[in-house]
This record gives structure tokens, sequence and C-alpha cells, in this order.
């Protein structure tokens, strides 16, 4: 478990220039703490409980701004910055090393039953206030902007931008070889 803490303060020190000391961090960052009563909740979740982690998960909102549903799967390192507004629902699975801004929905789109929130893979930035929507999956090394609203899958190293959000190669994508030709080119 300390471990764990210890990762999620080096995450949050790495991702935010703002990051001053692990004390302050520790203390002051409330999408950590979100995160943190999440696994605790999500763990009485996954023993078949379902309203003390329901409770905790409310009372973290109150405290934190962050609403994370205790049925979410939530990888290593996950950081909430600002964390204010930010909601991730009940079948939301996030990969590891995931940077969220204020504001951001992992949601559904209706009454749908069973998988209805996103996936989301490793490394992926989701920019402030930016909605995704419905059972979709968000490929590794992506991004999305800021306000987006995400409602179609998309690839690794992909960015996503506008409402509805349309694809475009990420800055940075590794080069692949071509199938057709020997030379190299990116996504």
């Amino acid at each position: 478990m300390f471990k764990t803490v210890r990762e999620d303060i080096a995450a949050a020190q790495a991702k935010d220039p703002a990051a001053r000391t692990a004390a302050e961090v520790f203390f002051l960052y409330p999408g950590l703490h979100a995160v943190w009563w999440h696994r605790v909740s999500h763990r009485l979740w996954q023993r078949g409980l379902r309203f003390a982690p329901r409770a905790i998960s409310q009372l973290v909102r109150a405290f934190t701004g962050v609403e994370i549903h205790p049925g979410a799967s939530i990888g290593k390192r996950l950081f909430i910055d600002h964390g204010m507004g930010v909601v991730i629902g009940e079948t939301s699975v996030i990969g590891d090393d995931v940077h969220l801004y204020h504001q951001v929905t992992l949601g559904g789109t209706g009454h749908d039953t069973g998988k209805r929130h996103p996936t989301i893979g490793d490394r992926v930035v989701i920019g402030a206030g930016a909605k995704v929507l419905g059972n979709i999956t968000i490929g590794a090394d992506s991004a999305i902007g800021s306000n987006a609203v995400v409602v179609n899958s998309a690839p690794e190293w992909t960015t996503m931008l506008g409402i509805p959000a349309v694809q475009r190669p990420r800055r940075g994508a590794p080069a692949i070889e071509s199938p057709d030709h020997a030379d190299f080119y990116v996504i």
C-alpha cells in the first residue's frame, strides 16, 4: 500500500510542475485523495458489498469534488489534476499512468445495461472538460483535447478534438513500417 502511495505521489510530481514537495502532494491534492479512497471502496465492491462503497464514494465526492463509482477499474498512477467535477462511471476501465484534468466525464449515453462506460488505455491524457461517453475504447498513448465530446473509439497514438471529436494522429507517434514499401511513415 505504501509503495502505491509513493508511486502516486511521484506520478503527480512528474505530471504537475506546480507540485513542489511530496508532503504538499500527499496532503493537498484532492484527485489523489479520491483515487486512494476509491481503492478502498473498490475492494469492498468486489467483495459484493454495495451500500458501504457507495457511501464512501459519495462522502469523498463531497470533500474532493471527484466522483468515482466504486465499480470502476482504475490502473496504477492515475493522476487527476485539480479534480473538481471529475465523474468516472461504474463500468469505466482506466489503464496505467493516465492523466485527467478537471471536469472530465467518463460516462454513459443512456439507460444501457452491462458495459456502458469507456475503456481508457495506458498513458492517455484527457483535457479539461472533455466528455468520453459510451462503451468505447481509447487506445494507449492517446490524447483528448479540452472540451472534446468523444463518442467513438480511437486507436493508439490518436488525438481527439472537437464536438463531436474527430481523430488526428498524435504528435510523437512512433514510426511504423508501411506494408506497401520499406520506408516508414507516421500514423
